[in-house]
């Protein structure tokens, strides 16, 4: 059922057509080469990926630096630190735009990229926190302690024992980071503009305006995009079980 939607609209964006037909009745690459060849299209493409990467960066460096913290210690307040953390999932989406629009409207950053990476952080580090969380607490602590009982520093200890064996949360995170930033729609209806916009605002723009298949083809590299990253870490995720169980 979540697969169907894709199916659709993949052939549709081949079709030689201005209205959505499905199956075509003949295939074409139309729509395609007038989604590279119009700059409002390949813009916010590039508008899309650039910040959704800068977004899971961050994400990612944050999000596991919270965890460790809220893993790895006790303090006072904890429980509320993570539920701050893993708020921005539980709020209604249109909450969070709002309030991100008037705060971002006060210090000038609706239509920018920084605004744009800054909403979508907030929205991506809970998809961090999860995945590395989970990864953390099932960690055998045992291994951390044999290396420094024979001598490696704390860093040391991270880098070659701590980060490799928690490395595939890590890296879900940071898919799961790029994708929420890469489709979001909601946030990005209130912080864009003319100047700056990314795709799914687009593709809302598109509908509204004048529908050919274009949006089709939009949304066919979209899908096509987050389901590669999503089937790359399986497949590192694969390997890298069945090294470890050699």
């Amino acid at each position: 059922m979540l697969i169907l939607p894709g199916l659709i609209v993949f052939p549709m964006s081949l079709s030689d057509r201005r209205s959505f037909v499905f199956p075509p009745k003949e295939w074409s690459f139309r729509w395609y080469e007038n989604f590279f060849a119009d700059p409002g299209w390949t813009e916010t493409l590039m508008n899309s990926i650039q910040t959704a990467l800068i977004v899971a960066v961050i994400s990612t460096i944050a999000g596991t630096v919270a965890v460790f913290g809220v893993v790895r210690h006790s303090f006072r307040g904890k429980s509320a630190v993570v539920g701050l953390l893993l708020a921005p999932m539980v709020t209604p989406i249109i909450i969070l735009g709002v309030g991100e629009y008037a705060l971002f409207l006060k210090w000038q950053l609706v239509g920018t990229g920084l605004g744009f990476i800054l909403a979508h952080t907030v929205h991506a580090i809970p998809y961090v926190v999860l995945t590395v969380s989970g990864v953390l607490v099932t960690m055998d602590r045992q291994l951390e302690r044999a290396a420094a009982s024979l001598g490696a520093p704390p860093h040391e200890v991270l880098r070659t024992i701590t980060l490799p064996i928690i490395a595939p949360g890590i890296l879900a995170g940071f898919v799961f980071a790029f994708i929420s930033s890469f489709d979001e729609t909601v946030i990005a209806l209130f912080l864009s503009d003319p100047n700056f916009r990314t795709m799914p605002v687009q593709m809302y723009a598109s509908m509204t305006q004048e529908v050919d298949p274009t949006i089709a083809v939009g949304a066919s590299l979209m899908m096509l995009l987050s389901t590669l990253l999503i089937l790359l870490s399986a497949l590192m995720f694969r390997r890298r079980y069945a090294k470890a169980h050699r």
